[in-house]
């Protein structure tokens, strides 16, 4: 069995791929989409952490997936999720929602929550990131999860927010078909303090706010880190607090 080498890879916010039109701003971590780079294709399981702001009225129309597993993460405003399944949900801050693609699913996400909701229509564009990760097996049957976990989050320190994992299966707020993979979040208060897993591959991702990784100095907003190997480290908030997201993954993706 070939040992890992440790290693910790900072990506700056500023070296991201960007997709910009009059409705997305987008910030890709890996390749998508027209972004082409076969050296920056994933970290572990993770394939994609895109990191997106839409206007209003506007957002992703109906299109296809397969064999991925979803997570949507809102920072701030409202996302309307609809699909082929029959699922419908608004996803805001503090709720955690996966969509399991399984063999083939149609399904659309907009800024538009007034139109399901009948409230006023508003003026705010939508925050949220978004993460792929690959299922343990393909073809399986399409799904749709969502959950509250706004009062976890009060404590400050790392919440499971998706898992497949054993160990979380009574932890976890919501359930993804990769057992080797769990993501966190955090809002951290200013000083507050966590401590990163320990995994053969860890990948933090700061959407919001500033903290200084032990070992590896300040991260700021958009800023990332691909740990191999690692993991353990202490995030410290700054000044204006943060909210991180955190896979921990036991696996990596098997290539050709």
């Amino acid at each position: 069995m070939t040992q890992q080498l440790s290693e910790v890879d900072i990506r700056r916010a500023a070296d991201r791929f960007a997709t910009k039109i009059d409705w997305l701003d987008s910030k890709h971590s890996f390749a998508f989409g027209h972004h082409r780079d076969p050296v920056n294709t994933h970290h572990g399981l993770l394939l994609v952490n895109n990191d997106d702001v839409v206007t209003p009225g506007a957002g992703f129309e109906t299109h296809p997936h397969r064999d991925m597993e979803i997570v949507t993460w809102v920072l701030r405003g409202a996302l309307v999720h609809q699909d082929s399944e029959g699922h419908n949900g608004i996803i805001y801050p503090g709720l955690a929602q996966r969509m399991s693609a399984g063999r083939g699913i149609l399904h659309s996400e907009k800024n538009d929550s007034w139109r399901v909701s009948g409230g006023p229509e508003h003026t705010e564009p939508v925050h949220f990131v978004q993460m792929w990760v690959v299922p343990d097996e393909a073809g399986g049957k399409p799904g749709y999860e969502q959950l509250e976990i706004d009062h976890e989050l009060l404590s400050g320190g790392l919440v499971p927010v998706a898992s497949g994992m054993e160990r979380h299966a009574d932890a976890a707020a919501i359930r993804i078909g990769q057992k080797h993979a769990a993501l966190y979040a955090a809002r951290m208060e200013p000083g507050g303090v966590v401590t990163l897993p320990e995994a053969p591959y860890v990948h933090l991702f700061v959407p919001v706010g500033s903290v200084t990784m032990e070992g590896s100095g300040p991260l700021t907003t958009g800023d990332a880190v691909r740990l191999t190997a690692s993991g353990g480290q202490r995030l410290t908030a700054g000044p204006e607090g943060a909210e991180v997201l955190v896979w921990e993954m036991h696996a990596g993706l098997r290539l050709g």
